[in-house]
């Protein structure tokens, strides 16, 4: 497999599928000797299961273990840490991935429970989990979906689930973009495939799934986020990151030079490699714009804004964000400052606050919900 190549698949049998577009991959030909630490990285952003839209389906995992062992790979860890706000445990146990483990007898780490060290990542020191050390090739399963602050997130974005809380609590405060482009060279994907199954292209914490049974492979993280914008109709100078990380090294931005190949059946049987049909057609609504219409947001971290955005959704399809009198504050940039109407632990000097760090999605939902209609009722 080339540099600029990314390579799809369709169907409905995740595990199969994933193993055939490893083999068109020839994903073995870059591996190296078995006896090395070989590092897989799903996204466990909460727990919540794949079919929601934000997690990675277990079977693409399955998939790429049992190409791997079939090889004669047996040092293969799973390593992931979720958001600030979930614990890595309960998205394992949510999303079968502590069934899948000892089915494979694959080591699951926890990287929520890691120490750290420090590295120079193109200019810029990061704080990163010690696995990051003990691996010696990285798979990257990201998943393909929207987010309520980078608008998207795919392979450059997925590497925070490697990061200390407290490093991932940092990245915000620095404005997400730079950061994670340092990340890129920070933590050096070797390989990446990426969920493209029913990502929820408005929020990272999923919930509306958009169904597209597909799955990817590719080599430059650079050149696949690239490509998830083009695929959400943005364009790459609306995520900024995405040509930081070019011009740091970590990859080639210009979707152009992009080869996107099928892997499709001829005659029912044999697998070969077209050039994709056409461009895949995704919807260009995004519910996520008129949302953040009601938010004032200074350095907020993806899981209070994550629960934030669609717990406004579920008010304004009861007609009750209309209602709404002020604008909504979140953020790190909140502390210790006054105002009307805040959310999270960050805003507790608010005269309102929705209390947490993070509020759950319906715990802001209730909150606001009991606010707008005392509005009303004024």
């Amino acid at each position: 497999m080339e540099q600029n190549q990314i390579l799809k698949i369709y169907g409905t049998d995740y595990k199969e599928m994933t193993k055939l577009l490893l083999e068109q991959s020839e994903l073995e030909k870059l591996l190296p000797s078995t006896e090395k630490c070989i590092g897989i990285k799903p996204n466990l952003v909460s727990p919540s299961p794949a079919s929601y839209g934000a997690t990675t389906h277990p079977e693409v995992v399955a998939g790429i273990i049992e190409y791997l062992q079939e090889r004669g790979y047996r040092n293969l860890m799973i390593a992931e840490g979720s958001w600030v706000g979930d614990r890595t445990s309960d998205s394992i146990q949510e999303c079968g991935y502590d069934v899948l483990a000892q089915k494979y007898q694959v080591k699951l780490h926890d990287a929520q429970k890691d120490g750290h060290f420090t590295r120079d990542c193109g200019g810029m020191e990061l704080n990163l989990c010690d696995c990051v050390k003990q691996i010696d090739f990285l798979i990257n399963v990201p998943v393909l979906k929207g987010h309520c602050q980078t608008k998207i997130t795919c392979a450059l974005k997925n590497m925070k689930g490697l990061l200390p809380n407290k490093e991932k609590r940092r990245f915000h405060s620095l404005g997400l973009h730079r950061p994670i482009a340092h990340l890129g060279l920070g933590i050096r994907q070797d390989f990446i495939v990426v969920d493209h199954i029913c990502g929820d292209l408005d929020f990272e914490d999923g919930g509306n799934p958009v169904v597209r049974n597909c799955v990817m492979t590719a080599r430059d993280p650079v050149l696949v986020d690239a490509y998830v914008c083009r695929l959400l109709h943005y364009d790459i100078k609306e995520v900024p990151y995405i040509e930081m990380a070019q011009k740091l090294g970590a990859g080639c931005a210009d979707i152009s030079r992009a080869q996107i190949l099928e892997c499709c059946r001829v005659d029912g049987s044999v697998l070969c490699l077209k050039a994709e049909q056409g461009r895949e057609s995704l919807p260009s609504d995004r519910k996520i714009v008129e949302l953040r219409d009601a938010v004032e947001e200074v350095e907020s971290c993806s899981a209070c804004y994550g629960y934030l955005i669609p717990a406004l959704d579920r008010l304004k399809q009861e007609g009750l964000l209309e209602k709404l009198d002020t604008k909504i504050c979140i953020g790190q940039g909140y502390r210790g400052k006054t105002g009307k109407l805040g959310v999270g632990r960050c805003t507790s000097e608010f005269a309102h606050c929705i209390k947490g760090c993070p509020p759950t999605e319906n715990q802001i939902y209730e909150y606001l919900k009991e606010y707008l209609v005392s509005v009303e009722k004024k």
